[in-house]
């Protein structure tokens, strides 16, 4: 199966990129930044804008199915630049479907996340069916768009997208700003830990290359139209993220800011759907990712970066990927 992947470059994107290539698709990456990790005789790289549909219809020409990670996700990013991130991550994800119309490409898996459930009401593990809340963060107010974008083009012009919920990845290859990574690097140099809040705030991870499984396995039919959460079982606080990366480095100090406006409430995820429908689960525990992570930056010092900044159109300076650093 011939698959694009925007955003292939990326911190989930490269990941995706290599679990195709292990089940035996043949991806094509579509991005702004060459791949570092994928020589050029490995995976075809197309070097372009995600709003510029001409370079996406060729981009997508002969392809089977889009998996579109393409985003500004970073919710400080978004909020220091909202404008930018409605004009990538809605706007752009707009250009995606028109261009997969054009060219014929009827499945389409677009990157979400389970920020979308915001503060959805209930004391039970939600599941894709709960009626949403409308967004406090601008960040899920653009997934949420993007959503709907793939419902309407469904319903309109025959489309079936694929929507799956991410949970909070992390794993090796993260950007620099994700909670993780953040902790890992000021305990390797001995520096505070700094947790916005109490640090009582919870959140379901997903070790990243569990993630990519699950989205490649969203590309078989039954999954056309579908929604699905792609998280892992664990609820896990800030101050355990904290306690695990002292436990595993070094017992630095922790410090405390204030917390974020428009932050994801106290809410579960249910991620009964992919496993009963995809055959899919997460299988690494959070503390055993946090421990390949460590070993990862020790073995290459967290480097080449997969976060490079770009520019759009030329003018508005962007990250065309979905690497959430939303926690």
């Amino acid at each position: 199966m011939r698959v694009l992947v925007t955003g292939g470059s990326g911190f989930i994107g490269s990941h995706v990129v290599d679990r195709l290539l292990m089940h035996g698709h043949d991806p094509r990456i579509f991005d702004l930044v060459h791949p570092w990790r994928h020589g050029s005789d490995a995976v075809e790289c197309v070097t372009g804008d995600i709003l510029d549909g001409m370079s996406l219809r060729e981009a997508m020409r002969g392809c089977d199915g889009v998996i579109h990670l393409a985003a500004v996700a970073d919710v400080d990013e978004v909020a220091l630049d909202p404008l930018r991130a409605d004009l990538v991550n809605t706007r752009g994800t707009a250009v995606v479907l028109d261009a997969a119309r054009d060219e014929d490409v009827r499945h389409v898996v677009y990157g979400s996340t389970i920020w979308v459930y915001g503060n959805a009401p209930g004391s039970d593990a939600l599941d894709e069916d709960v009626p949403l809340v409308a967004p406090d963060h601008f960040y899920t107010a653009t997934k949420l768009a993007g959503e709907m974008y793939c419902r309407s083009y469904g319903r309109m012009f025959g489309l079936e997208p694929t929507i799956l919920r991410f949970g909070i990845p992390h794993g090796p290859r993260a950007r620099a700003a994700t909670v993780v990574a953040k902790f890992v690097a000021r305990a390797f140099a001995g520096e505070p830990i700094s947790i916005n809040g109490d640090g009582s705030q919870a959140r379901q991870f997903v070790y990243v290359e569990d993630l990519a499984d699950g989205v490649v396995a969203s590309l078989i039919p039954a999954a056309l139209g579908r929604t699905f959460n792609l998280v892992g079982d664990e609820n896990i606080s800030v101050r355990e993220i904290a306690a695990i990366v002292q436990g595993l480095i070094a017992d630095v100090s922790i410090v405390h800011a204030s917390g974020r406006v428009g932050d994801l409430g106290q809410v579960r995820i249910s991620a009964e759907r992919a496993r009963a429908e995809l055959g899919w689960q997460a299988e690494t525990s959070f503390a055993d990712g946090v421990a390949r992570y460590v070993a990862w930056v020790a073995g290459t010092n967290g480097s080449p970066s997969s976060a490079t900044a770009s520019r759009i159109n030329g003018s508005a300076p962007t990250v065309l990927r979905q690497e959430s650093g939303a926690l």
